[in-house]
């Protein structure tokens, strides 16, 4: 069976003999999200990923894919140089709740704001308030497909033109919108779908998305 990214995670760790708070201190990480990355519940991103195989010393191709050896050979190693960090932005990364699922095709009661199943690790989110939801459906394909993480933003004002996660009569999908005085057009990217036309008043919310966390 192969193994996934929270195994290789903790199998990187105990290859090195170093316990979770020590892995978490060398890559500036709370316990909490190392404890979370090799129960699966939380990816770390690239980022965090260069970060575990430098502090563990493993490949990082194999902590990411699984794929060839778990130990570069020494004579790669030594020609491998660090780049100047000065020279790059750091990002803030922080960790958001994926609360559930909605609709990427016709509107449908599945979409429930009431509780986290797991967390994903973002970064450049203006919004303390942003969460994560996965889409079902392809009728935003090929820009946001089945599978996929939208990173949604409840503060950020919308317009027309901006993808966004909709409720009508308490059922949800997400669309591109156009607003006109009495109503919202709700359109699908992919050209097999059918645009929608409701009427404001049914509307309950517009909620922004502001990232795709494409699925691999």
């Amino acid at each position: 069976m192969k193994s996934t990214i929270a195994s290789r995670i903790k199998e990187a760790r105990t290859a090195k003999q170093i316990d979770q708070s020590l892995l978490a201190a060398r890559i500036d990480i709370a316990v909490r999200t190392v404890q979370r990355w090799e129960k699966g519940e939380q990816v770390p991103d690239s980022n965090y990923l260069m970060r575990i195989a430098k502090a563990t010393g493993v490949a990082s191709h194999w902590l990411l894919t699984g794929e060839g050896e778990m130990f570069l050979p020494e004579t790669i190693k030594g020609i491998v140089h660090p780049l100047p960090m000065s020279r790059y932005r750091k990002l803030g990364l922080i960790s958001l709740p994926l609360l559930s699922s909605v609709p990427g095709g016709a509107l449908r009661q599945t979409f429930h704001p009431d509780h986290a199943e797991r967390h994903v690790t973002v970064d450049d989110i203006r919004d303390p308030g942003a969460f994560a939801l996965e889409v079902k459906g392809n009728s935003m394909a090929s820009r946001i497909e089945n599978g996929d993480v939208i990173v949604v933003s409840p503060r950020m004002e919308v317009h027309s033109g901006d993808i966004c996660v909709v409720r009508v009569d308490e059922e949800d999908t997400v669309k591109r919108i156009k607003i006109d005085e009495q109503f919202v057009h709700l359109i699908p990217l992919n050209p097999e779908y059918e645009p929608m036309v409701v009427r404001k008043r049914d509307v309950t919310f517009m909620w922004k998305v502001v990232k795709v966390i494409k699925s691999l």
